[in-house]
């Protein structure tokens, strides 16, 4: 992806299911676990560089000492420093005490059976450590403490306020992440006190009545009644301070949960390559968390997957997870990206004239390298089944010369785009940013033939295509390509995002403008005003009533009149080359990714009542040049 685009955070949780003495005598270490989540935030670095963070509960820890733990940081290295801070906290004790697994058990900080970490990016601009998960609810009682961490945006924040508000409470702050914590506070709350009511009418003693709250506490429960009016994608983990955990996925699968269990632990990441790794398991060995479910391990070890919410009709896990977001590394993403590359084979060559000799094929790096191979496969394939065609149909004309030489023919390939990380970083600031941009991709010289060689150049997706107009295309223009043929693995991005994704204004996307602009040229502003004022008109109506009018901007124009303006947009009389975009169509996106139907980015179609009343407000924003606030009141991730 060309544009930085910020996305979707990352969960990890492990759960050791045996006494920090089995881990000891097993793995000579009883930091097995907390070693297993470093990798597994290491391993998912990728989905959150703003912020880190890490919980840990001990089981059964003695009256008097902690039984909760967190550390969180901030920054690109925020996994760095908050590992450093916990291995301080054990160098306070000797070697000899380490070594001591009951010691340990009892005194050292993060001796834990159960960890959780998260990584962050925000979506809204909220900032700071006090927005970095987890988040504590601590009590005295263990089974009234939570730590909380997910990977979510809820798209009704006032509904879920004003619900808390309705039962008595005074949330502190309006975020979706203190309303949730709340909210599942809240019901826990609520729940322990249903237990312990019961329970005291047995004429027990406190401890005893503790332990059989803990024992009897019923989490799929007090999920659904949490959970009744969430709107959004969420993947959801919680620790409570007695030993129980769960993970509670959205019911149209939106955000991803993976997970593993056997008889030592039960572990739960964002992503499965990830488990895969860090625990040398196989891809059949990892199961996915279904949409609406919640996986549930007690203090005692057992283990459950609950259906906490029907899922919906429709389930649509996130498309941007297949192109982009998710490592490629996985066995089934790796496979789509390749799909995804090759079904744009006829298309390239329609926008090349069919011309092989003459056409370079190339892809910005780094995250279009599999849709790029996939290309380089179709294109081979079509490469020789027009060989073998001009042979069959030349029978008894051509020579055996002619034929080897045909043959011999392959698809020019060259990585043409090389980025310097180094400089990009450089960039950030300045008020130079405009010409230093320009030189964030370096090219390889010699790669083309001046003023013969196409070239074709693949990436996976274009957002505000701001990367492309100040630095890519200006930089492949030194070349001398006769032709540039920008290629999107994706679709056209024209919807802004409410999930977990920083793509929240209409301006941001480049195909929002050309459409704007095509409107603008054609003397058919009546429509923007339509839309305006029809969104305006349903701005107070319930969630569920909302239309997603701003489909009608899109409407008049084929994808082709939309790209070729966007082309326009992004180049001037400097570019000496053709330039041309080709874009995946939304019908190839699923062909390609069958079990991922969430479009809503490309289509508009999007899968909760909240998503379109965030399209509805973020166009209203954009009409009143009121964008740089956010799209919901005070919409936070």
């Amino acid at each position: 992806m060309t544009d930085q685009i910020k996305h979707e955070c990352g969960v990890a949780m492990i759960r050791l299911l045996k006494p920090l003495d089995y881990y000891y005598k097993k793995y000579e270490s009883w930091r097995y676990g907390l070693d297993k989540l470093y990798l597994l935030m290491e391993k998912q670095h990728n989905r959150g560089q703003e912020g880190a963070g890490l919980a840990a509960v001990k089981l059964e820890a003695a009256q008097g000492k902690e039984f909760i733990f967190r550390e969180r940081a901030l920054g690109s290295n925020a996994i760095t420093k908050i590992f450093t801070e916990v291995n301080a906290k054990i160098r306070e004790f000797s070697n000899e005490e380490l070594d001591d697994v009951n010691f340990v058990k009892e005194n050292v900080p993060y001796g834990a059976e159960l960890y959780l970490g998260h990584l962050r990016y925000s979506t809204t601009g909220k900032s700071g450590e006090q927005y970095v998960h987890p988040f504590l609810r601590r009590n005295n009682w263990a089974s009234r403490s939570l730590a909380m961490a997910g990977n979510f945006n809820m798209t009704n924040v006032d509904e879920m306020f004003n619900q808390l508000v309705s039962e008595g409470q005074h949330p502190r702050d309006y975020a979706d992440t203190f309303i949730i914590l709340e909210s599942l506070g809240h019901y826990l709350d609520r729940e322990v006190q249903y237990q312990y009511d019961h329970i005291d009418k047995e004429g027990k003693s406190g401890n005893e009545i503790s332990a059989l709250v803990e024992k009897n506490l019923d989490i799929p429960f007090l999920l659904k009644r949490a959970s009744k009016i969430w709107d959004g994608g969420y993947t959801i983990c919680g620790l409570i301070g007695c030993g129980d955990a769960f993970v509670m996925r959205d019911p149209w699968g939106i955000r991803p949960a993976f997970y593993y269990h056997d008889d030592e632990i039960v572990v739960v990441a964002s992503e499965r390559p990830v488990i895969q790794t860090a625990f040398n398991l196989k891809k059949d060995d990892i199961h996915e968390i279904g949409p609406g479910q919640a996986l549930i391990v007690k203090k005692d070890g057992r283990f459950s997957i609950d259906q906490i919410i029907a899922p919906k009709e429709k389930i649509t896990p996130c498309s941007f997870e297949r192109i982009y977001f998710s490592r490629g590394s996985d066995f089934d993403i790796y496979r789509e990206r390749k799909k995804l590359g090759e079904q744009l084979v006829p298309k390239i060559v329609k926008a090349i004239d069919d011309d092989m000799d003459n056409t370079v094929f190339s892809f910005i790096p780094n995250t279009a390298e599999v849709a790029y191979m996939g290309m380089l496969e179709g294109l081979e394939s079509h490469f020789n089944k027009e060989k073998s065609k001009y042979i069959i149909e030349n029978a008894g004309r051509i020579s055996q010369q002619e034929i080897e030489t045909l043959l011999k023919k392959r698809v020019r390939s060259e990585k043409v785009a090389i980025k310097d990380i180094k400089l990009r970083t450089f960039i950030a600031e300045g008020n130079t940013r405009n010409d230093l941009a320009a030189h964030v991709y370096d090219v390889t010289y010699g790669s083309l033939r001046r003023g013969i060689d196409n070239l074709v150049i693949i990436d996976d997706s274009i957002v505000r295509g701001t990367t492309l107009k100040q630095s890519i295309i200006k930089i492949l223009d030194r070349l001398d390509p006769k032709k540039i043929v920008i290629v999107s693995s994706s679709p056209q991005i024209r919807y802004p995002d409410c999930y977990g994704i920083d793509m929240s204004k209409m301006s941001e996307f480049i195909a929002f403008r050309a459409a704007i602009e095509l409107l603008k040229e054609r003397n058919m502003e009546h429509v923007i005003d339509d839309v305006y004022n029809k969104s305006l008109a349903q701005s107070k109506k319930n969630k569920e009533e909302i239309v997603n009018y701003v489909k009608e901007i899109y409407a008049p124009f084929t994808d082709d009149e939309i790209s070729d303006k966007m082309t326009e947009m992004l180049t001037d009389d400097t570019i000496k080359a053709k330039v041309k975009i080709v874009f995946q169509t939304i019908e190839d996106l699923h062909v390609a990714c069958p079990n991922n139907a969430g479009d809503w980015y490309f289509s508009g179609d999007y899968p909760t009542p909240g998503g379109n009343r965030m399209v509805n407000n973020a166009f209203i924003k954009y009409i009143q040049g009121k964008e740089n606030h956010s799209y919901q009141l005070k919409l936070n991730f």
